[in-house]
């Protein structure tokens, strides 16, 4: 249909040129309904390690200090109370190898007003059940400034902390330090520029880095910085906040804010493979600042059709985005 290609003409312009065609064999399949009435914003997503099938996450802005442990099938089998904290824009969740969660409060909708913000840290439960627990607090800071974020990925390997700040014309990577300290300020440093990023995952050897936004998502390969790869499939969402690696590698999967909202999986081909058992992963360096994609790509799973779809979610998506930064300004 000429108004499908015309869209998918407009789509391109609009997303630049990252907006090529993900792997011909690839292609999103639902997992999981979410079906809890609590979670109606999930923003961000873990594979646990100690739990085959069970997925952590949480609220946006309009909850308490809860964590909920969710399986393959929708139920949600634990909740987890942070005590004492007080969250403001909780955004992310990663998982490290010190079996540690944790948990990013680091969304600013106002653009910059708030000076710091905050990661929550605690054992991930070895019991799923009802429990409240104590969580490490880090006060976080930026090296050039308050910022918006969305994406919180913890090095599977050698659990250093990333953050991606998130911003229409492209945001930044920032790097945390070698350890993150429970005292005094951890400052991020940008190590290289990134799309518009709602959020990331490191794969489990470490060598892989996946970043989505609301319309797309890139995979990287990485050794301390992102060297681009190539565009993975998105599902149609209602608005694409989450991503993580299976607990194996061999797959990515999309979750989305909204009642009832649907986890997607997006089995790998061979590129995203896990490393071979016994291989070392990738570990990070201090490298200098390096430059990736400039916008987040499109998969090429739906043709045309998906393509207009893909766009009327980018209208959406960004209608959306500015009705919550107006309704936190009104807060």
């Amino acid at each position: 249909m000429r108004s499908g290609a015309a869209a998918a003409g407009a789509l391109l312009i609009l997303l630049g040129p990252a907006a090529l065609p993900a792997a011909a064999d690839e292609r999103p399949e639902r997992l999981f309904t979410v079906h809890d009435k609590r979670i109606t914003e999930s923003s961000g997503l873990a594979a646990s390690r100690a739990h085959p099938g069970v997925y952590w996450t949480h609220n946006d802005s309009d909850d308490g200090p809860y964590v909920y442990a969710v399986d393959d099938e929708g139920r949600t089998v634990a909740t987890v109370t942070l005590r004492g904290i007080k969250p403001r824009d909780v955004e992310a969740i990663s998982l490290g190898p010190d079996g540690r969660l944790y948990v990013g409060d680091i969304g600013d909708n106002l653009d910059g007003t708030w000076p710091e913000v905050w990661i929550y840290a605690f054992p991930e439960p070895a019991e799923l059940h009802d429990q409240t627990v104590t969580a490490v607090r880090y006060k976080v800071r930026y090296e050039d400034g308050p910022r918006d974020a969305e994406a919180l990925m913890v090095h599977p390997v050698t659990g250093r902390a990333y953050i991606a700040s998130k911003k229409q014309s492209g945001g930044g990577l920032y790097q945390g330090p070698e350890a993150l300290s429970p005292t005094g300020v951890n400052t991020f440093k940008r190590i290289a520029d990134v799309p518009w990023v709602t959020d990331g995952a490191f794969s489990p050897d470490g060598r892989r880095l996946v970043l989505r936004g609301y319309f797309g998502s890139d995979l990287y390969a990485w050794d301390g910085t992102p060297k681009k790869l190539r565009p993975l499939d998105v599902p149609f969402q209602r608005q694409g906040e989450s991503v993580t690696f299976s607990a194996d590698g061999t797959a990515v999967l999309y979750g989305s804010e909204g009642g009832d909202s649907d986890v997607w999986r997006l089995r790998l081909t061979q590129d995203a493979a896990p490393a071979p058992s016994g291989s070392p992963a990738a570990a990070p360096s201090d490298g200098a600042q390096t430059t990736s994609g400039r916008a987040a790509g499109s998969g090429s799973g739906g043709g045309t059709d998906h393509a207009l779809a893909a766009l009327i979610a980018v209208v959406a998506a960004i209608g959306l985005a500015k009705l919550r930064s107006g309704r936190k300004k009104g807060n």
